[in-house]
C-alpha cells in the first residue's frame, strides 16, 4: 500500500509525489518560437554574433541582452536540508528546483538551481564568484552553519549582485513579521518583549540580529549547551560575538532559565521543549515552534498557555513559511538594481508581510498565507523603496 503524505485537508499518495517530480520540475521556456529560418539565424547564428561582440565591446549591454540580471542563482551544498539534514549535493537537487518553482510562480523571477559537490568554503565561494557572469543574485540554500556565515559574508564582498543565505533571513524576516503580528493583536508593545530563541544556527543568529535591529533588546538565544553568554568558552565566532549584544539580564543555565517568565519563544532547533517549561512563560505569551516535521512543543499543547501559537507547518494555523519573504525580496532588489540586501531591506519586507494582513489580522491568522497573492509584490515594492533611502 502506498504510503500517505499529509497536508491540510488533502492526502497524497506518495507515487502521486514521484510522478510529480519525474524528469525534474522545471524546463526553459522561449521568450519568441523558432520555428522560421529567420527566427534562428536572429536568436543563433549569424545574428547572435552581433549581440555577443556588441557586449564583448561594452559588458554593461549584458543586462539588457541576456538573461543574467534577472537570473537568480539558488546554490547548495546539500549540508543542511531543512528536515533532512546533510544530504548531499545529488539529494538536495529536488529541493532546489522547488526553491526555483516558488521564485518563479511568486516573485516572477526565473532561476537556476545549482548543487556543489563540497562542503569547502573556499570552493564554494571560489566557484559563485566564477560563474558571476551567468546569474543576477545569489540565493545560497541549506548551508550548514557555522559556513554559512562565512560563506555568506565572504560571497557578499566578492559580487556586485544582491546574495542572501534564505535559511537564516528569509527566516528572519517571517518571523519579524509574526512578531508585528501578534503583539499587535494582543495590543502590546513589541519592543518591551522578553524574547528567547531557541537554536543558535544560521536561522537563530538571522532572527536575533533582525529582532535586535528593529529595536528589541531583550533576547535570550539558547544552543544545544545553554544560554549564550559571554562567559562561555565553547562559543564559535558567531555565537560569540552575538553575546556581546544580547541576554541583556545576563542570564545563565538552560532553557528553564531562559523560559521563566518570557513573553516569547522562537523554536529554530530540533530539540523538544517540555510542556511543564511553556507553563512557566509569561500570562498569554507568544510561541512560534517553527521545527519540521516536528514543532519543538505541539501546537494544541502550546495554546493551554500562549495566546498567539505558529509553528512552520501548513497543517495549523500561523504558518511561518520563508515563500512570504525571499520572492519579493529578490525581486525588489533587482527591481531597483541593487548590490546589496540591507537589513533595512529586510525589516521593510517584513512590514510588507505584516500589512498585507490588515483587517483580517486575529490570534490564527498573524501573517498573510503562503499562497496570497499579493505578498510578493508588496514585499516587492518595499524591498525597492528601501533600497534607495
Amino acid at each position: 500500500m502506498a504510503e500517505l503524505v499529509r497536508t491540510p485537508q488533502v492526502v497524497i499518495e506518495d507515487n502521486e509525489i514521484f510522478e510529480a517530480h519525474e524528469g525534474g520540475k522545471l524546463s526553459v521556456e522561449l521568450k519568441s518560437p523558432l520555428d522560421t529560418q529567420r527566427a534562428l539565424s536572429i536568436a543563433y547564428t549569424p545574428g547572435v554574433a552581433q549581440v555577443s561582440r556588441a557586449i564583448a565591446a561594452d559588458a554593461t549591454l549584458a543586462k539588457r541582452y541576456t538573461w543574467a540580471n534577472r537570473l537568480v542563482a539558488v546554490i547548495s551544498d546539500g549540508s543542511a536540508v531543512l528536515g533532512l539534514g546533510d544530504i548531499g549535493a545529488a539529494a538536495s537537487l529536488p529541493v532546489m528546483e522547488g526553491k526555483s518553482a516558488l521564485f518563479k510562480t511568486f516573485g516572477g523571477l526565473d532561476s537556476i538551481p545549482i548543487v556543489l559537490d563540497t562542503n569547502d568554503p573556499d570552493e564554494i565561494v571560489e566557484t559563485i564568484v566564477r560563474l558571476r557572469p551567468t546569474f543576477g543574485a545569489v540565493n545560497l540554500e541549506d548551508i550548514s552553519a557555522p559556513r554559512c556565515f562565512e560563506i555568506e559574508r565572504r560571497v557578499i564582498e566578492a559580487l556586485d549582485c544582491p546574495v542572501m543565505h534564505d535559511d537564516q533571513h528569509g527566516t528572519a524576516i517571517v518571523v519579524l513579521a509574526a512578531l508585528m503580528g501578534a503583539t499587535k493583536v494582543l495590543d502590546r508593545d513589541m519592543h518591551t518583549q522578553k524574547v528567547v530563541i531557541s537554536g543558535a544556527g544560521a536561522a537563530g543568529v538571522a532572527c536575533a540580529n533582525i529582532l535586535l535591529a528593529k529595536g528589541i533588546s531583550d533576547i535570550t538565544v539558547l544552543d544545544s549547551k545553554g544560554i549564550v553568554h559571554t562567559d562561555r568558552q565553547d562559543l564559535n565566532p558567531f555565537k560569540a560575538e552575538l553575546a556581546t549584544r544580547s541576554n541583556p539580564r545576563a542570564l545563565r543555565g538552560g532553557i528553564a532559565e531562559a523560559l521563566a517568565g518570557a513573553d516569547v519563544f522562537m523554536g529554530v532547533s530540533a530539540g523538544l521543549v517540555p510542556e511543564e517549561l511553556i507553563a512557566t512563560m509569561a500570562p498569554g505569551g507568544i510561541v512560534m515552534a517553527m521545527s519540521n516535521p516536528d514543532p519543538e512543543i505541539h501546537p494544541d499543547v502550546a495554546r493551554k498557555y500562549a495566546a498567539v501559537v505558529a509553528t512552520g507547518r501548513s497543517d495549523f494555523p500561523n504558518q511561518i513559511n520563508n515563500v512570504l519573504a525571499f520572492p519579493g525580496v529578490f525581486r525588489g532588489a533587482l527591481d531597483a538594481g541593487a548590490r546589496r540586501i540591507t537589513e533595512k531591506m529586510k525589516v521593510a519586507a517584513a512590514e510588507a508581510i505584516f500589512s498585507v494582513v490588515g483587517d483580517d489580522l486575529a490570534v490564527d491568522h498573524i501573517v498573510p498565507s503562503a499562497l496570497d497573492p499579493r505578498v510578493g509584490p508588496a514585499v516587492a515594492a518595499a524591498v525597492a523603496a528601501a533600497s534607495k533611502d
